[in-house]
């Protein structure tokens, strides 16, 4: 090969149907989370183990759609289609959500006078806690790329 054909940039582009299997794919991916934590609550019975991946998958699946969907479709748009960038939508949205779930809405929110103390410690914990989430979540938008995305064939 030449060299301007090494230094080219990769281009990736993807079909619905691939997104599709993607968001199947991070769907049975975030109800296997569900399945953990159950197990790790003690939970042994199959049908609940089951049922609890089930509802998880669902679930997550409208929560991929709903808040990664439009993120994605801006990065996707903008041309930001690279492995490293689904990562990033990946971890930065569980990171947000669960900081926000765990700080009142970033303090937005009212919240009970006695929590007014240990307000430094809510944030660190918050970060800590959610940023296992968000490597979790950022694996998650990884395979969801690899299914969704193809290198583009230029010829």
């Amino acid at each position: 090969m030449n060299d301007r054909a090494m230094r080219a940039p990769r281009r990736y582009e993807m079909s619905i149907d691939r997104a599709g299997l993607a968001l199947a794919t991070g769907s049975m991916l975030a109800g296997g989370i569900v399945l953990g934590l159950l197990m790790l609550g003690g939970k042994r019975d199959p049908l609940t183990l089951a049922s609890g991946w089930m509802i998880g998958s669902v679930f997550a699946g409208l929560a991929i759609t709903a808040v990664g969907g439009p993120l994605w479709l801006v990065m996707h748009v903008a041309g930001l289609r690279k492995p490293r960038h689904a990562a990033l939508v990946g971890a930065v949205t569980a990171l947000s959500i669960f900081v926000g779930a765990q700080t009142y809405g970033f303090g937005l929110f009212q919240m009970p006078p006695m929590d007014n103390g240990a307000w430094f410690y809510r944030w660190m914990s918050a970060l800590a806690s959610s940023a296992i989430l968000a490597l979790i979540a950022a694996f998650i938008g990884l395979v969801m790329w690899r299914v969704a995305y193809r290198r583009c064939r230029d010829f």
